[in-house]
């Protein structure tokens, strides 16, 4: 085993752990806001796997794209939004948690059969090297222009939602705020809500 090998293996296994660990702790962790976080660290991380295999460019793209986009939305989506709601009480929880993780144990087992089964050392394609961000900066404004076009779309809405949600709120509380206020002076001053003309 050489240094390279062995190095190598130590990265892409402190790699998986930060993965699999973030993946957890996004979907167990109450706080939202922790949740957002962790999943960009997630992104790093998958990030990094790309640059063990010698995928720079999809390394690039990855933390372009969703950490420093989608990541960056879904923090400005709960800020913005901030709506402190309880959670009401779910019917059939116990039920929904027995399925979920059947559903889940299955792909996993799926997917470990799929991993131990399948011969990885096949001889891939050549490297074309340098030409690799040309062929794919080609084949991103033709082939696949259409779906790149609709995920920019996508984000875009994503975005103009969340500053809606978030304008409705503030102006919502906004109206609250000058109600009291409004309620205050009167206090102050003294003025009786029912006047006698009022009541005439």
């Amino acid at each position: 085993m050489t240094i390279a090998y062995s190095t190598e293996l130590i990265c892409f296994l402190i790699l998986s752990a930060v993965i699999v660990s973030g993946s957890l702790a996004v979907v167990l962790l109450e706080n939202i806001v922790y949740s957002a976080f962790l999943l960009g660290g997630v992104f790093m991380a998958v990030a990094g796997l790309y640059l063990l295999l010698n995928a720079s460019f999809v390394a690039a793209a990855q933390i372009l794209v969703y950490v420093g986009a989608v990541n960056v939305l879904i923090l400005f989506a709960i800020m913005l939004v901030n709506k402190k709601e309880k959670l009401k009480p779910i019917e059939g929880l116990v039920t929904r948690k027995l399925l979920s993780g059947g559903i889940c144990g299955g792909l996993l087992i799926l997917l470990l059969r799929v991993s131990i089964t399948t011969k990885w050392n096949l001889p891939g394609p050549t490297s074309i090297g340098e030409e690799a961000t040309d062929r794919i900066g080609e084949h991103l404004f033709t082939d696949y222009l259409l779906p790149f076009e609709l995920a920019s779309i996508l984000l875009l809405m994503a975005m103009i939602g969340a500053i809606v949600l978030a304008r409705r709120d503030i102006s919502s509380t906004e109206d609250e705020v000058k109600n009291l206020k409004n309620q205050k002076s009167l206090i102050e001053k003294k003025i009786p809500l029912l006047s006698e003309n009022s009541l005439k």
